[in-house]
């Protein structure tokens, strides 16, 4: 569903593959956006990056493309901790005595996870064997700081028979990737002359600017605001989330239920406070 690499991140990909001894003969430029998926028993080192010669680790060859981590709360948490950096400012520093070597890495990071140890809490046909102590010690893996940078929490139910083997045609991969497409050519041009390409990397600066919100937007978000005790980070992300909807819809202006849909995706960031 991504746009194709451009040639300048299709370099930028390809430095990185070449430092880390990844490339061919065969292959000697990437031309594909890149997708990874650690195993949960992947090292802070392995991921980040380092070693006695620094590499680049997992969240640097992931850079442009998609770092997937499923089962993510069975990854060690100090693993997951060290994600915090780099989702922040797309780049990571690793210091050495000798040197520090600051390599790129701006990725869609998805995780994937059971709600609980057993994976049946909240189901509607099983119950859940788990304790209280296990659920929150199950969810503690995953901070609240942490929590706050992933942008589109989505809970996936159950599916009936009849979801699963139903036949109705739903809008295909290559249609999502067009629209897509369009919605990044729209920031293309939003941000010409600018130092930034998408809406995920807006400062305040540029939120201000370029994701001014009218009364009623505005005051569904403070109401949400206060319910749901967001941050400050995660009302910068709510704007951006709500921008880039509008821009899939080609809409110009960021409108209420553009807002109510970013706002509906923090619904994680409530239920992991009440473990």
């Amino acid at each position: 569903m991504f746009p194709p690499l451009s040639l300048d991140e299709a370099i930028e990909v390809t430095k990185i593959h070449s430092v880390a001894g990844l490339l061919s003969e065969k292959r000697p430029l990437v031309s594909q956006r890149p997708f990874r998926a650690p195993h949960h028993t992947i090292s802070d080192v392995a991921l980040i990056g380092g070693g006695q010669w620094p590499r680049p680790g997992e969240v640097s060859l992931a850079h442009h493309g998609v770092l997937f981590l499923d089962e993510a709360l069975e990854f060690r948490r100090n693993v997951l901790e060290a994600l915090r950096e780099p989702l922040e400012v797309g780049k990571i520093t690793v210091a050495r005595a000798s040197t520090t070597i600051t390599y790129p890495a701006s990725f869609t990071l998805a995780l994937a996870c059971n709600p609980c140890p057993c994976g049946y809490l909240g189901d509607t046909k099983k119950t859940c064997t788990c304790s209280y102590r296990q659920i929150a010690r199950y969810r503690a893996k995953l901070s609240g700081p942490l929590l706050d940078r992933i942008d589109l929490q989505v809970e996936i139910p159950r599916l009936d028979f009849s979801e699963i083997a139903s036949e109705k045609k739903e809008e295909s991969s290559q249609e999502v990737r067009e629209r897509v497409k369009r919605a990044r050519e729209i920031q293309a041009e939003r941000f010409r002359g600018e130092k930034i390409r998408l809406n995920g990397q807006m400062s305040a600066r540029y939120l201000r600017r370029f994701s001014s919100l009218g009364g009623e937007a505005k005051k569904l978000l403070e109401a949400s605001m206060e319910s749901l005790a967001l941050s400050a980070r995660a009302y910068h992300r709510i704007l951006k989330v709500a921008r880039t909807i509008a821009d899939l819809e080609q809409s110009e202006t960021i409108r209420v239920e553009h807002v109510a849909e970013a706002i509906h995706y923090r619904s994680l960031d409530r239920k992991y406070e009440e473990f």
